[in-house]
């Protein structure tokens, strides 16, 4: 499905949809509590349904409510002896449910989907193996499960994914017994994995870090009944970067200042391109800005990279981006599909080994391929306030991974869609 977008003004103010990656670790640790929990989370896209789902077919009944999630755990005295997990191409909800599954001793079959069979799940896997559970070869679909995880000694390249390491933070307070977790090589991503300790530490899990080791035992989870799915820093990037390039200040609410996830970085990020940005409270605001080309280190903050990249196309002079090889391997190549972004719409991008050089350019429009996946689709929305003229973006509809309301939030900002598909409630119409 594709989307027509016309040059025109810019600006207002937007509340940041929940948090995807908190709404996965809240949804997993109240399915595995003592008691039940509502959960507030102001949207659910494609991933968090998926968590979901999996979850439900673990032994959990989750549930829809008004604001977000009724969650009654899972029963531990009535696990059911298989489960079928569709998990889409959520590769959190796959990477951080296969530790849980197996933890939980259930027979399970894993069906993701895309790309998310080729990513790796190495080390883990061995990991996984050595400690009690059998698995189908890496890329299998369906992937099954066999086996009960025991707890342990464990060792995982801290460069690798930090869902690896969230993954078995999560089951291993299901195993009986004491467990370590050490992590070898530089730790990147760890912002996530703090989100994970902070959701573990909300329900009660004690969990100690010390000479790069996680230390745990096996205990209960507990719910404090409820819970609530903060704002989005990855999906609020994208409209404090249009604002940047716009005709008027941006505005987005619903953030926390003080919040956990990596992304919050992005308002530094735009102040070192040359932005006039500033925070208060819940909202961060943001002006239309010179720019100046600047140098990102993108290893701790690999999601903001696609938005950047398109940003970095108003900044006076060439911008590097670096420690993003692992970008190669979401949902596309994203080294790629952001540089083919970038040209079909005018501008000056070249890969390399570990990143982008991007030089600033007008930028005249044209037609650019979402490669099926949410940020670039999303980057591509972000890049055509910069353009001379009309941008049209194919395979729109992969925002609702991510961001359903996306297109909605867009056209409440100015952004002028023609000839396209109106997106609004989680679904697409003509």
């Amino acid at each position: 499905m594709n989307i027509l977008i016309e040059n025109g003004a810019f600006g207002g103010t937007v509340r940041a949809p929940a948090s995807k990656s908190a709404a996965h670790r809240l949804l997993i640790c109240a399915a595995l509590a003592q008691g039940e929990t509502e959960l507030e989370c102001s949207d659910v896209s494609k991933d968090i349904a998926a968590t979901a789902h999996c979850l439900n077919a673990l032994g959990a009944r989750i549930e829809r409510t008004e604001n977000g999630f009724s969650v009654i755990p899972v029963d531990f005295g009535r696990l059911p002896e298989k489960a079928v997990c569709r998990c889409g191409e959520s590769g959190s909800t796959f990477r951080f449910l296969i530790p849980v599954a197996a933890a939980l001793g259930i027979d399970t079959d894993f069906l993701p989907e895309g790309r998310l069979p080729q990513r790796p799940l190495s080390p883990l896997y061995e990991e996984l193996i050595v400690h009690g559970t059998r698995m189908s070869a890496q890329g299998s679909v369906p992937f099954s499960v066999r086996g009960k995880l025991t707890a342990g000694d464990y060792a995982l390249a801290a460069n690798v994914s930090s869902q690896f390491i969230s993954g078995l933070l999560f089951a291993l307070p299901l195993a009986e017994g004491e467990s370590r977790i050490r992590l070898t090589g530089k730790f990147e991503s760890r912002s996530y994995v703090d989100m994970t300790v902070g959701a573990l530490r909300l329900f009660g899990v004690p969990i100690g870090f010390e000479n790069d080791t996680y230390t745990l035992s096996g205990c209960e989870y507990h719910t404090p009944g409820f819970v609530r799915a903060e704002g989005d820093w990855s999906n609020a990037a994208f409209w404090l970067c249009a604002g940047v390039t716009g005709s008027a200040s941006v505005t987005v609410t619903g953030l926390s200042s003080d919040s956990l996830q990596g992304d919050r970085a992005i308002v530094d990020i735009l102040k070192d391109f040359g932005a006039r940005i500033e925070t208060d409270c819940d909202r961060a605001t943001v002006y239309p800005s010179q720019l100046r080309a600047i140098r990102i280190n993108a290893e701790n903050i690999p999601d903001l990279v696609p938005v950047l990249a398109v940003t970095a196309c108003a900044a006076e002079g060439e911008t590097v981006i670096y420690n993003a090889a692992r970008l190669r391997l979401k949902e596309s190549d994203r080294l790629n599909s952001v540089c083919a972004l970038i040209r079909s719409l005018g501008g000056e991008a070249r890969e390399t080994d570990d990143g982008l050089v991007i030089t600033g350019k007008i930028l005249s429009g044209g037609v650019c391929d979402s490669f099926g996946d949410h940020r670039i689709a999303m980057s591509a929305a972000v890049a055509s306030i910069q353009c001379g003229g009309n941008v049209t973006v194919t395979g729109a509809e992969a925002v609702g991974k991510s961001y359903p309301r996306f297109w909605a939030d867009f056209a409440a900002l100015g952004g002028r869609i023609k000839n396209g598909y109106w997106i609004m409630n989680n679904q697409i119409d003509h």
